[in-house]
């Protein structure tokens, strides 16, 4: 054992970057010895991530742009929806990134490795990394590396939710920047649930991204064919250049991924932050880093129990995923339905896991009863 640290951090990435920012802002842990290790160096805008929240949160000073209204597209319902009182929000990766490393820059304690996590271990009291020529313990080992895709039992579900985005600029204005389209369902569905985003930056700029919810990935090039359409038929711009790009992949499952093992506590997508019905992960992640934090100051166990209220939108998420697993009803014609029926800030609550049972009933009623109840009772007694 070479070194040990209070706290190792595998994982330089939305959960584990944000759980650092959280520790160095509370004076009672910013002086602990804390170690990120993480295989890459995190100087390129590799993702983007949009969200939705009320009031502004620890990483409001680097958000991109905001919008107060959103376009939703399908064949059956379209509509401009005033998300009041919520804002949605976009957030660049490079920007996260410099923003945690150069504030992390002011703590002598905090130290960087970029090479690769060979596997984690608990032994004893002690949690233990495995690099490729040395182990390293710590107090406690916060993890978002997800290893492996986990072992399915009957009735457990795995889609991937897989996108493919384009920062384009046009020469001419070309967007409106106080709206953006939060989903367009006016795409082929021949693979499975499909969509498009546009998030305009200004009135030339845009982030515009192919979006799927499938078993598998598709070839890059239908990623390319797919959006050259989109731009070209549906927004109508021919002239276009683009700045960058971004492709990532994030699972959708309602299996329950670990949330520790003795004194590696797992955070991000390997503990389960990307919520299984869709995919949002961003504000799942400041949630449980946020309450990690908190024990930590109260120096308690950093313990999130999964309560009544975790273990009802999971048979929520397990209901939806079994309905598009079994093809049962498209996804396309389901958010139709529930934000044709629903208030905004209803919706985006129950995608949030914060909506009231009463809210909870009027997105059940939004979708065909025959449909879901009988995919609710195979979930409940499976």
């Amino acid at each position: 054992m070479d070194k040990h640290y209070d706290y190792i951090i595998t994982g330089a990435g939305c959960a584990g970057l944000s759980l650092l920012m959280r520790l160095l802002q509370e004076p009672n842990l910013n002086k602990k010895n804390i170690l990120v290790i993480d295989q890459s160096h995190k100087k390129e805008n590799d993702r983007t991530w949009c969200f939705w929240e009320k009031e502004n949160d620890l990483f409001q000073g680097i958000v991109e742009h905001n919008w107060s209204r959103v376009n939703f597209y399908s064949n059956t319902f379209s509509a401009e929806l005033d998300l009041h009182p919520y804002q949605y929000k976009m957030i660049k990766g490079i920007d996260f990134y410099n923003y945690v490393f150069e504030f992390a820059q002011q703590f002598s304690n905090v130290v960087f490795r970029f090479e690769k996590v060979i596997a984690i271990k608990t032994e004893n009291d002690k949690a233990i990394v495995v690099l490729e020529f040395e182990h390293l313990t710590a107090d406690y080992i916060f993890n978002s590396i997800l290893f492996d895709k986990p072992l399915l039992k009957k009735h457990e579900y795995y889609l991937l939710q897989h996108f493919k985005g384009w920062v384009i600029e046009t020469e001419q204005p070309c967007f409106d920047p106080s709206k953006a389209t939060f989903m367009d369902f006016r795409v082929s569905q021949q693979y499975g649930t499909t969509f498009m985003y546009v998030m305009p930056t200004s009135t030339t700029k845009a982030l515009v991204e192919y979006t799927l919810f499938t078993e598998k990935i598709l070839q890059q090039a239908e990623y390319e064919i797919a959006l050259k359409e989109y731009i070209s038929t549906t927004l109508h711009i021919n002239n276009y250049t683009i700045e960058q790009e971004e492709f990532g992949i994030i699972p959708m499952t309602n299996y329950q991924f670990p949330l520790q093992n003795g004194r590696m506590i797992n955070i991000g997508i390997a503990g389960g932050q990307a919520k299984g019905s869709s995919g949002y992960a961003f504000k799942f992640i400041q949630k449980r880093t946020k309450e990690l934090v908190e024990l930590l100051v109260k120096n308690q166990p950093p313990v999130v129990k999964k309560s009544l209220l975790n273990k009802k939108f999971h048979l929520y998420d397990s209901v939806l995923l079994h309905v598009l697993h079994h093809k049962k009803m498209e996804g396309s014609e389901i958010f139709a339905q529930i934000f044709k029926k629903n208030k905004p800030e209803t919706v985006l609550n129950f995608l949030d896991n914060e909506s009231s049972l009463a809210d909870d009933l009027k997105i059940m009623g939004s979708v065909p009863s025959g449909i879901f109840l009988t995919a609710a009772f195979k979930e409940m007694f499976r």
